[in-house]
């Protein structure tokens, strides 16, 4: 016989372990996830927590068996909802939050699309960054949208809107952490994911080119901020702040050391940078 109390001892102790996922492996993310409402900060640790296994699967942790073993864990993560308790702490979490926030299948389906590419892809044609860019970045962005409007229910104008900006600042984020990641994805994995990188070197045009692109997705994503509900504008505004210091720092670096190493905020600057984003936020 199922005991309710239990069952919510195990649920809490499933989210304190995908809260542990973000913590160890996104310094900058687990920062702006503090800002989020207790609710929306759980569902979107348990949202990341899911996808940053997989990331893991395909970026060499598995191995050779990467390809399988990403097949096993999709058909996982889309039947985890219909069953209430799982082994796994990390599929419990994610299915209680799947539940909670309704989360598109759809979406799921094209996240796991981009990381079979991963297994097998390793240079892109403009079609093909587009198609992953989404898969990998812009459907994480609709469901947060899903996780911030689950209890704060929205317009459909605005709902629009906020699916806009959501997807605009998810390829802002995949796109400035592949810069941060050149020498990791192209050294030790051999992957190129910008087409304008296929055929030779980064140089100083491209990469004010590429840092000009992640401008304008980081201004279309500003834009929707201020529809963003209360529980979670001070986050995404905190992150998105973050993000856009770090282009500001990719733009003003050499070429040549984007090239080669991870280029990163201070924490002291992190934290500035956040308090001035959060302020701005509930002035809004």
């Amino acid at each position: 016989m199922e005991s309710p109390r239990a069952l919510a001892l195990y649920d809490r102790m499933c989210d304190r372990a995908a809260a542990q996922v973000i913590a160890q492996y996104s310094t900058s993310f687990s920062l702006a996830t503090r800002f989020l409402a207790p609710r929306v900060r759980t569902d979107i640790r348990n949202l990341y927590a899911m996808v940053r296994i997989a990331d893991e699967i395909v970026d060499g942790a598995a191995g050779s068996d990467a390809a399988p073993l990403l097949d096993a864990y999709e058909a996982q993560v889309l039947a985890a909802p219909a069953t209430r308790f799982h082994t796994d702490p990390v599929i419990h979490a994610w299915a209680n939050s799947a539940r909670r926030c309704r989360f598109d299948d759809a979406h799921v389906t094209a996240f796991f699309d981009s990381m079979r590419r991963d297994v097998t892809q390793f240079a892109y044609t403009p079609a093909d960054f587009d198609a992953y860019v989404y898969g990998s970045a812009e459907v994480i962005g609709l469901m947060c949208v899903a996780a911030f409007v689950a209890q704060e229910p929205v317009s459909a104008a605005d709902r629009a809107e906020l699916d806009a900006g959501a997807r605009a600042l998810g390829a802002a984020f995949q796109k400035v952490n592949f810069l941060r990641d050149l020498a990791e994805d192209r050294g030790e994995l051999g992957r190129a994911y910008f087409p304008e990188l296929d055929a030779g070197e980064l140089t100083s045009e491209t990469k004010a080119a590429l840092v000009a692109d992640i401008r304008r997705d980081l201004e279309r994503a500003r834009r929707a901020i201020p529809l963003i509900p209360g529980s979670a504008r001070g986050a995404v505004a905190a992150a998105e702040a973050l993000f856009s210091e770090l282009a500001t720092r990719i733009d003003a670096a050499p070429a040549a050391t984007v090239t080669t190493t991870r280029i990163s905020v201070p924490r002291h600057r992190k934290l500035y940078v956040t308090a001035r984003a959060l302020r701005r936020s509930r002035a809004r």
